[in-house]
């Protein structure tokens, strides 16, 4: 699939993701300024790649995505609350998002750590949603729990504020963090689709090693993009990586090394769709080298 086609299937998936996440809250009662805050960061734009990952990936499998829709939209829920968090002054205090005030600026602290939980919380409620079995929507769920929880997404935060200043880290011990801060959620994005779709277990292998890649190309793009791209470019501060003493692949192994490492992890993506074809295994494809076309 060319460039072109794959940002095309990319922005019209997206914007499905986005009709679902605009009225996602409608059932439910809240303090007004809550619900403000939630949406807020909701729909503060971005490319929705990991709902878009789960649909493509249950959709290779077979599984429409008008069924598990619900699920996939719930993974952008949770992603939005781990970027309000991050950004609290307590943990990588940024005061930009997406080009926007961050939430605790354009609200509050206390009120963006509850628009972080409310978001969190909910997501599992509208997971449940989503039309599929029993017994592979559980799986689907305890996936994306283990994802976000203690030994992904939140253990890799913590992970990054241990790591915040050392500058004597292994490139193994700042792998490790990624792959559990940013790559957890990203694989588990594409695995949730292979197992809402029922697929048997080397199915689910290929697409997890895909995501694993596609997380480990995708956060080096951004730590090179921190160095290379500008505030507008970004959405959020340039440099802020530098300026907290942050360890990334290039503050480690230089920029050039970096966009090998890049690369290398889009071509190990490619590789493990071999067993897979048409659209959306050549969708997925593109997207592994798009990700890292931005950094290289």
């Amino acid at each position: 699939m060319d460039p072109v086609s794959m940002k095309e299937l990319l922005k019209r998936r997206g914007v499905a993701v986005e009709l679902w996440l605009a009225a996602c809250l409608d059932d439910r009662e809240m303090p007004p300024r809550l619900r403000e805050a939630m949406l807020y960061s909701l729909q503060a734009g971005g490319k929705r790649l990991r709902p878009v990952l789960c649909i493509t990936c249950a959709e290779l499998c077979g599984l429409e995505e008008v069924r598990m829709l619900p699920f996939a939209g719930a993974i952008e829920m949770i992603h939005t609350y781990s970027l309000i968090h991050d950004d609290l002054p307590a943990m990588d205090d940024d005061d930009l998002r997406r080009g926007k005030p961050s939430n605790h600026k354009a609200f509050d602290e206390a009120t963006a750590i509850l628009a972080g939980d409310g978001l969190l919380t909910d997501a599992f409620g509208c997971m449940c949603r989503a039309r599929v079995p029993a017994q592979p929507l559980l799986a689907a769920i305890a996936e994306i729990a283990m994802a976000a929880g203690s030994s992904g997404m939140v253990g890799g935060q913590e992970w990054d504020m241990i790591h915040t200043g050392r500058p004597s880290i292994s490139l193994e011990e700042l792998q490790t963090m990624h792959a559990m801060k940013t790559g957890a959620l990203l694989r588990a994005s594409c695995v949730c689709g292979a197992l809402l779709a029922g697929a048997d277990t080397a199915v689910i292998d290929a697409i997890g090693e895909y995501g694993s890649a596609l997380g480990m190309a995708f956060q080096i793009a951004d730590d090179i993009l921190d160095v290379t791209a500008d505030t507008a470019v970004l959405g959020k501060p340039a440099g802020s990586d530098a300026a907290q003493g942050k360890n990334t692949y290039p503050s480690m192994v230089g920029l050039e090394a970096s966009r090998e490492l890049a690369q290398a992890q889009a071509a190990r993506a490619r590789a493990a769709l071999a067993p897979f074809t048409g659209q959306e295994a050549a969708f997925l494809r593109a997207l592994a080298d798009y990700t890292v076309s931005r950094a290289c």
